[in-house]
């Protein structure tokens, strides 16, 4: 739940663009520390989109992104804002986390490998503290004595959960979960999920793009409803799933719930 009222992250009037076709249109949110956002919409309503601009993996169109205050890919000269170079932007990103649909992670490394890669490399984390935090957080996830299999030994769910432990490694401020579960077989799915839930009662911040509705129902603070590139509605996850006040959040729930 929120610590705070001040937002951690906040998105100003957000638009993207690809051509002529325009898939993100004036967002607005705002994340406070310590709150879990659940994004749910039908497919192309813009959700990984947005989920991708707020890290800059895709520059928006129009509109900013602030974590803590900072606006997300640019910097202040002066009195006009410049992009930031990929030194700059790489830098800050490591107060982001992000899980994607596939596990991306390093099929000639072990599961404790993987982890300690960012930490040793980007941060300068001795190997040694770098494998100590490592394990702790395999642990964390419930991977620990499988710390030394490769990603080919380990089933989705167990890739899933070390990339979770990956990006927790860099002690980020926000975690961006963009379906996490989708790529799952159905028996796979709770268990990445339960970590998921276990980061949300230690109060990690994070903003979770996902088709899974009893998740968004009962550990979400906040959820949006996203179609055609706009919030549609949003709110406390029980009053927006329960008492749906746009008819096309209407339309969707009857669908998936």
């Amino acid at each position: 739940m929120a610590t705070t009222s001040m937002p951690l992250l906040t998105v100003e009037r957000l638009s993207k663009s690809f051509g002529a076709h325009q898939v993100l249109k004036s967002i607005d949110m705002t994340v406070a520390a310590g709150d879990v956002t659940c994004i749910v919409g039908p497919s192309g309503s813009g959700k990984s989109t947005l989920l991708r601009c707020l890290n800059y993996l895709e520059v928006p169109s129009s509109g900013a992104v602030f974590l803590e205050g900072e606006p997300v890919g640019l910097r202040w000269k002066g009195e006009k804002l410049y992009r930031m170079s990929f030194n700059e932007l790489s830098m800050q990103r490591q107060r982001m986390g992000m899980v994607f649909q596939g596990f991306h992670l390093f099929p000639h490394k072990t599961a404790l490998e993987n982890v300690i890669e960012a930490p040793v490399v980007v941060k300068g984390v001795p190997k040694a503290q770098a494998i100590e935090e490592a394990m702790r957080l395999l642990d964390k996830v419930g991977l620990s004595e499988r710390a030394h299999y490769y990603p080919a030994q380990l089933s989705g769910g167990q890739q899933q959960r070390v990339a979770i432990a990956r990006s927790l490694a860099m002690q980020p401020a926000l975690m961006l979960f963009d379906e996490p579960t989708s790529a799952l077989d159905p028996e796979l799915v709770g268990e990445v999920l339960a970590v998921m839930r276990q980061l949300a009662e230690e109060g990690m911040t994070m903003v979770v793009v996902t088709h899974e509705m009893a998740f968004a129902r009962d550990v979400a603070d906040h959820l949006v409803f996203m179609d055609g590139g706009v919030i549609v509605e949003a709110g406390p996850p029980r009053t927006v799933l329960g008492n749906p006040q746009h008819a096309r959040t209407r339309a969707f729930l009857a669908r998936v719930q």
